[in-house]
């Protein structure tokens, strides 16, 4: 299996906002920010991270959310479901309540629609009434050849349904913590993509954001057996959502990292050269959806896996 596809979901959102429920825990988020036409200023920055996705070779395929229920954070769809080779498509128990209105059958409809093979559903959503969640690829990163998954547990990812997925699925799990400065505290980062990102060839991790040096020296080990090069950030620059990245192919067959304006801009030459002996960057200003989403570039995207007919 390859660890990155050309084909994308993303979804436009039509009620994009600060989402009360999931600041809880979601740091990222500013709080009390008041800006004028959110809605459609996350629209905009979505439809140009579309066009350049597009003009960079990505097939994205676009699911326009409607009216029927109030979902703030609809524009990130990694959180509530993945898709795979084998045409399983697999939905994630989520945290907060209003997020679980995402889980469309509609979506499902729309992809088969645009020419995808959906031959098995795998749904882990029940473990919502034991106050167990496991978001997706934003609790996961999976590296699909070596079967490896790396997860921070927090509080939206559960250590036994993680355990379960990777059983399912047959990755190697590799457990650990990851936190983050807020005030005098050091509290768990929310998801593990926020800090960590898997390419074909590379990783880039914030390693100074896991505390405890046997948990840090024992995914150094993992990342280092996987014959996979590792890119250091810095805490700063996760704040930045460097961490927040994804591989895609394009339609040539090229390599490209899909980032925000934020995170390459925090980026130092020295990464910038390391990321690009393997890969292009693509890099989108999506700024308001970052500080009101607490959500960036990789949140967007969910991977298409999946067969065609």
């Amino acid at each position: 299996m390859g660890q990155a596809t050309n084909s994308i979901l993303m979804i436009r959102p039509i009620n994009f906002g600060y989402n009360e429920d999931t600041a809880k825990d979601n740091h990222y988020q500013i709080k009390n920010l008041i800006i004028k036409n959110l809605n459609e200023r996350a629209q905009k920055e979505f439809d140009n991270m579309v066009e350049n996705l597009k003009q960079n070779g990505i097939s994205v395929h676009v699911f326009q959310d409607d009216e029927n229920d109030y979902t703030p954070d609809s524009i990130f769809p990694n959180n509530w479901i993945s898709f795979h080779e084998n045409g399983d498509v697999v939905l994630y128990p989520m945290c907060a309540e209003n997020r679980r209105l995402e889980r469309r059958p509609e979506v499902l409809e729309f992809l088969e629609g645009e020419g995808f093979t959906i031959s098995n559903i795998i749904d882990y959503s029940s473990a919502e009434s034991e106050n167990k969640f496991l978001e997706g690829t934003g609790s996961m990163i999976l590296d699909r050849e070596n079967r490896v998954a790396y997860c921070s547990i927090s509080n939206r990812s559960n250590e036994d349904l993680f355990i379960e997925f990777c059983e399912d699925f047959e990755f190697t799990p590799v457990l650990f913590n990851s936190f983050q400065s807020v005030g005098n505290d050091r509290l768990p980062i929310y998801h593990t993509n926020v800090m960590m990102c898997i390419a074909k060839d590379y990783v880039i991790i914030c390693l100074d954001s896991i505390d405890n040096k046997k948990q840090r020296k024992n995914i150094s080990d993992f990342i280092n057996g996987s014959g996979k090069k590792l890119i250091e950030i810095s805490e700063k620059q996760v704040e930045s959502f460097a961490g927040n990245m994804l591989e895609l192919i394009n339609e040539n067959g090229e390599s490209v990292l899909v980032m925000s304006k934020s995170a390459e801009d925090s980026l130092n030459e020295n990464q910038k050269n390391r990321i690009t002996n393997y890969s292009r960057i693509v890099s989108c200003d999506i700024n308001t959806i970052e500080v009101c989403g607490g959500g960036s570039a990789r949140c967007m995207m969910a991977e298409i896996f999946l067969p065609k007919k």
